[in-house]
């Protein structure tokens, strides 16, 4: 077969990620947190993005979308939709355009921009003096306060760990340097709980130290503050701190050495190995649930973070449910336009040019990536809200099972979006603040052939009946799927163990124990009270 060359026209079709759309769908799914601390780090890099200013007399909430019973949710898609002017005039009609090519833009470059901002640098900065109250979304909130240098972490006093805390005690207790050499092996090896691996044998290996002289080390760590701490397992942390109180007698050691008998709730087996009697072993438990079993806990290094809701829902003038995005959530960013118009007229090397075409490129995809954002999540949570009426109308009970794609479906949208949208987002509502994604449950067929029946509610009813019953019918997982099943919810008995499971709650033997047992504490209460009264004076 002879070799040829020849010419071929072939046309085909692809999908090109580009960053400007890779940058988009990152900011999508980033939360409030993340935002904002990307948006600082764009600001601190591009030139010719600027805060907006936060003095904006008359600045309106954001209000996203209003709709009542039957009405449908959502707003307005056109740009700046009902809430004011995305960017100052004659700025907002030139971003809606493509950008064009980049010699295109470095041709609108040359020509001083004439066709875009044909005013004054005078003329605009007084203009933007007149114009500083900006309502849309990439202008709400979230700036930075007018005092630039005002530092609240500097008034912050520095957290204290575990570790830095077992080391100041462990330099006062041990003098010797083979010793705290030990000790700050093992402190080292403490986790947030406050506890050591179970095994130590290889700390000696390591250290070329005898297994009695880890264990003296070992011995005097456990006395550090807080009480509890460097235990290797529960029942010595459990001892270790009644010993601090003084309450670490024969029964109280039999007690913390079964701690598997107490979480079967056996409390027969229990009063028989610590030889003492109901009133005794009652006592004994109360003391025990009295300690903490995570003495660690209360120097943990991760600080924890405010949740901030990106969307409130409240209820609106005529019945149905008002959404509106938080404002404080929202970075204020604009494109400097008065510098960039100034920069084109004396910018003379190519090298410079080109930096500031990227700058100019960057700035306005990031203003515009900001703005549909902030829509984006409007309309998903607003569709949330009209799917999940009955839910904010009357509870839990209520709630319907949802998926990705019913919600994309009704704003015309991919599911892959919705889902970046709901993740790390939260919801301020009447009944709490929920992550958007609580509103997506799956679906539980009905007994009937009627509507499906949402695995959250069904997990609800599942606790109501639990909570409802009474000491002498405690109801077992078959029971409960005899109830639901008259309920009209089809469901099978591992689904009710998964779910009573997944709420922590104990099974019906260990309920009937508790139960029993909390009955028996009130009636023997009862009964002292009332013999108590009927002494003679």
């Amino acid at each position: 077969m002879a070799l040829t060359q020849r010419l071929e026209f072939r046309q085909s079709q692809s999908l090109v990620m580009t960053p400007q759309l890779m940058q988009a769908i990152k900011l999508l799914q980033l939360s409030n947190l993340d935002l904002t601390t990307f948006v600082e780090e764009e600001l601190e890099r591009n030139p010719l993005l600027e805060r907006a200013s936060d003095e904006a007399p008359g600045e309106a909430p954001a209000e996203a979308g209003q709709f009542g019973d039957g009405d449908e949710a959502g707003g307005s898609d056109e740009p700046g939709g009902g809430a004011g002017e995305a960017f100052e005039p004659g700025q907002e009609e030139w971003m809606s355009k493509d950008l064009g090519t980049r010699a295109e833009i470095e041709q609108t470059l040359d020509t001083g921009l004439d066709n875009v901002f044909s005013e004054e640098p005078a003329e605009a900065a007084a203009r933007n003096a007149q114009d500083a109250a900006p309502t849309t979304y990439t202008e709400w909130g979230g700036g930075a306060s007018g005092e630039e240098d005002y530092n609240l972490e500097a008034f912050v006093a520095a957290e204290t760990t575990l570790s830095d805390h077992l080391a100041e005690q462990l330099s006062v207790a041990f003098t010797a340097p083979a010793q705290r050499m030990i000790g700050q092996y093992l402190i080292d090896l403490v986790d947030e709980a406050g506890y050591l691996p179970p095994d130590l044998g290889q700390a000696a290996e390591r250290l070329g130290a005898s297994q009695q002289e880890v264990e003296g080390v070992l011995a005097v760590l456990q006395k550090f503050d807080p009480p509890g701490v460097c235990a290797r397992n529960l029942s010595e942390c459990l001892a270790i701190q009644l010993r601090e109180l003084d309450r670490y007698d024969p029964a109280m050691q039999a007690l913390v050495e079964h701690l598997d008998l107490l979480a079967k709730r056996d409390i027969a087996a229990l009063r028989k190995l610590c030889g003492v009697d109901d009133e005794d072993i009652a006592d004994m438990i109360g003391e025990i649930r009295r300690l903490n079993p995570k003495p660690g806990m209360k120097f943990g290094s991760a600080r924890l973070q405010t949740m901030v809701p990106d969307v409130y829902v409240r209820p609106g003038p005529d019945g149905g449910w008002h959404v509106e995005l938080n404002s404080d959530t929202l970075p204020r960013v604009l494109v400097n336009q008065t510098y960039y118009s100034e920069l084109s007229k004396k910018i003379g090397k190519d090298g410079d040019k080109s930096y500031f075409t990227d700058a100019l490129q960057n700035a306005t995809w990031l203003v515009r990536a900001l703005d549909q954002r902030a829509r984006t999540i409007l309309k998903v949570a607003t569709e949330i809200v009209r799917q999940q009426d009955g839910f904010f109308t009357h509870g839990v009970a209520h709630l319907r099972p949802l998926n990705l794609k019913a919600v994309a479906d009704a704003i015309q949208m991919h599911e892959s979006t919705v889902s970046r949208v709901t993740a790390n987002k939260y919801m301020a509502t009447n009944r709490g603040t929920f992550e958007l994604k609580y509103f997506f449950t799956a679906s539980i067929a009905s007994a009937d052939g009627g509507e499906a029946h949402s695995a959250e509610a069904v997990r609800h009813h599942i606790k109501q009946l639990i909570d409802s019953e009474a000491p002498s019918a405690i109801l077992s997982d078959d029971t409960i799927v005899e109830r639901l099943r008259a309920s009209g919810i089809d469901i099978a008995r591992r689904t009710v163990a998964k779910y009573r499971e997944a709420m922590r709650i104990p099974s019906s033997v260990q309920r009937r124990r508790d139960k029993q047992s909390a009955l028996g504490n009130v009636l023997s209460t009862a009964l002292s009270d009332r013999s108590r009264n009927t002494e003679p004076a």
